[in-house]
């Protein structure tokens, strides 16, 4: 095959901008690029590896043999090595092997630019080319709407590789029968948004796809990066957002990864104490240097210009924003002011953020971050680290402690349920019920319910009422929304034979009805992140365990009153204190035969009565059924 020739693709702008940690397009330049060079066509090859004194590209082309291949370092000291190599084709496969200057140590490494990776076990990159056609015109013309923070936003949790699968041959469903069945599903559960847990290549399935070595490759399990992204083409299609999990915050030491990968600590911080996760046993990226940055911050902005993300959901945010973080006293070094605050990791947040909405102002960024951290949603002008959303761990914690309590014992709880909203409108908040809460032991989201099976649907229908009444964005994990009653196994498939039983089917149709009940009432979206889109009515009848409260929209005539009875015992003729006087009229009741509840408290038109309560001039009497949610609008 023939030599490589000199050729490059980077001008010296683009060098400058990747020194200074500014370039966030860096996979239109590193990688392999299908290109024509003097009339021959071939691939370029990028890499950077600064402590090599030899790189050569390994691969099928070249019986994998280091010689043939050399790559040419750039004369700058940018640590950029590259070169073009005539017939070179689409699907080659292929290693870099570094040599390094120092230690004389070799390593051979998959291409942190690759736009495809060999199906694991395999490690090898592969070059790669699409001309996909998008189809999705419309909804990127109009998603702003879709993703704003005053619309509806109930996101579907999926892990692509156990919602279902293919049982007579034992597999994964492809991207494209996913496009199929996937999409209509999500579409008939009236969900705004699905979220993926991570599809960017990863070697081991155990991981859930959260060890990276692919950065810039959906991976090959489900068939090809043009079938992804008619995957993601379909749900716009058929107006529903997609959102990617992203890792920034630690990758895994296998040999082909970015670990070590030039004989020297490139991707990784060089001190342990920063750059070794514990719990993990993975490696932590170099926030200081301006390189990893500019890696990092054009991934991000890979999927959302390359594969049309609606928006990032980004994975372990507290681990990356604290140096003690899982560390013990001596494991950790304080920064220049004496703090626990990783200042080079803050600013790779705020930078990366900045860089996201300036490019895609119509997506979100979703930090999953689990401290008291101020601002993470707040606009890094006002100091903020620059997020969309944050989620509501605390919620979540507190919200299913108090379920799975025997309703006997909620009295004394009920602060549990009450405290979250005294914070609820610090953050931009979405409420999640996620994989971490089906997984090592915690038991399925129903199966944390207390009392028969009657009790434990009961309780998961009023769990997810009230999630959906509470002010911020949902998040649901896949199989919670019939139900599942096991805890969830990445390697299997969700128990879609469940829904044949009544109790599972009333969930499913419950989940699908509150999704359309948060899209159709603007009371419970237009100002989910205000504290005006929230008013307690009363929070303080512990002993009876009932709660009401009032979610405002910017008409006040859409404004409705939730009323919630978290024990099993109906509340007769039970008195609610009303913002005014009217007709109400119901628009939700958890307690519905449909839904597989009692069908016994069925409410028609209430007038409000001229009787002070709660310290209102009117009120209404009302029969409250067990374990339910009542929702209302005036007339």
């Amino acid at each position: 095959m023939a030599k490589t020739k000199v050729h490059s693709l980077f001008t010296e702008f683009d060098i400058d901008l990747f020194k200074a940690g500014k370039h966030y397009r860096l996979y239109e330049k590193f990688g392999s690029h299908i290109i024509t060079v003097d009339n021959e066509v071939g691939t370029y090859f990028a890499v950077w590896a600064p402590s090599a004194k030899m790189v050569s590209v390994i691969g099928d082309f070249n019986y994998w043999l280091g010689d043939e291949h050399q790559l040419n370092v750039r004369w700058d000291g940018s640590g950029i090595w590259e070169g073009f190599i005539p017939g070179v084709k689409k699907g080659a496969t292929y290693k870099y092997r570094i040599e390094n200057s120092d230690n004389n140590t070799r390593t051979e490494k998959a291409d942190p630019f690759a736009r495809r990776c060999e199906h694991p076990p395999k490690t090898a990159s592969q070059v790669w080319d699409d001309n996909y056609q998008w189809k999705d015109k419309n909804w990127m013309q109009n998603r702003k709407k879709n993703n704003a923070l005053d619309a509806p936003f109930s996101v579907y949790e999926v892990h692509l590789g156990s919602w279902k699968k293919q049982v007579e041959e034992n597999r994964f469903l492809s991207y494209i029968e996913l496009a199929d069945e996937l999409v209509a599903y999500v579409k008939e559960m009236n969900f705004t948004h699905v979220e993926f847990m991570p599809i960017m290549e990863y070697p081991y399935d155990p991981s859930w796809g959260y060890q990276l070595t692919g950065y810039f490759a959906p991976t090959s399990r489900f068939g090809y990066p043009d079938e992804f992204k008619q995957l993601v083409d379909t749900f716009h299609e058929n107006g529903i957002g997609v959102l990617l999990d992203w890792v920034p915050s630690h990758f895994p030491s296998d040999d082909h990864g970015l670990g070590f990968f030039d004989g020297s600590h490139l991707y990784e911080h060089p001190d342990r104490r920063k750059g070794y996760h514990q719990d993990w046993k993975s490696l932590i990226f170099n926030y200081g240097r301006n390189e990893i940055k500019a890696f990092l911050i054009s991934n991000a902005i890979f999927w959302l210009d390359q594969y049309h993300a609606d928006g990032l959901r980004v994975d372990a945010v507290a681990s990356m924003l604290f140096l003690d973080y899982s560390r013990e006293e001596g494991q950790w070094e304080p920064n220049i002011y004496g703090g626990r605050e990783y200042l080079e990791a803050i600013d790779f947040i705020k930078d990366m953020n900045a860089a996201v909405y300036e490019a895609f102002p119509d997506v979100q960024t979703i930090a999953e971050e689990s401290t008291s951290f101020p601002k993470v949603s707040r606009p890094i002008y006002d100091g903020g680290l620059g997020f969309g959303m944050k989620w509501m761990m605390g919620w979540m914690h507190d919200t299913l402690g108090y379920f799975q309590k025997e309703p006997i014992y909620r009295k004394h709880h009920q602060n549990e349920l009450t405290f979250g909203l005294n914070y609820a409108f610090s953050e931009n908040f979405m409420l999640p019920l996620s994989h971490d809460e089906v997984v090592y032991g915690k038991k399925s989201i129903v199966d944390k319910m207390p009392g028969d099976e009657w009790q434990k649907f009961a309780n998961l229908r009023l769990l997810y009422s009230f999630m959906y009444t509470h002010p911020g964005t949902k998040l649901l994990f896949q199989g919670g929304e019939f139900g599942q009653t096991s805890e969830w196994n990445f390697e299997g498939s969700l128990d879609w034979h469940l829904l044949n039983y009544e109790v599972h089917k009333g969930a499913q149709t419950l989940v699908k009805d509150l999704n359309k009940l948060y899209k159709t009432e603007p009371a419970l979206f237009e100002k989910q992140f205000s504290h005006e889109g929230f008013e307690w009515i009363d929070h303080s009848d512990h002993q009876n365990s009932v709660m009401t409260y009032v979610r405002k929209g910017n008409s006040e005539e859409d404004n409705l009153l939730v009323i919630l009875n978290f024990t099993p015992i109906p509340r007769n003729d039970y008195r609610i204190g009303l913002p005014k006087k009217g007709t109400l009229i119901e628009v939700f009741n958890s307690d519905a035969k449909k839904y597989n509840g009692t069908g016994d408290f069925e409410t028609s038109n209430l007038t409000s009565d001229a009787k002070e309560w709660n310290g209102r001039e009117n009120s209404i009497a009302i029969n409250l059924p067990p374990l339910a949610m009542l929702a209302f609008k005036y007339k």
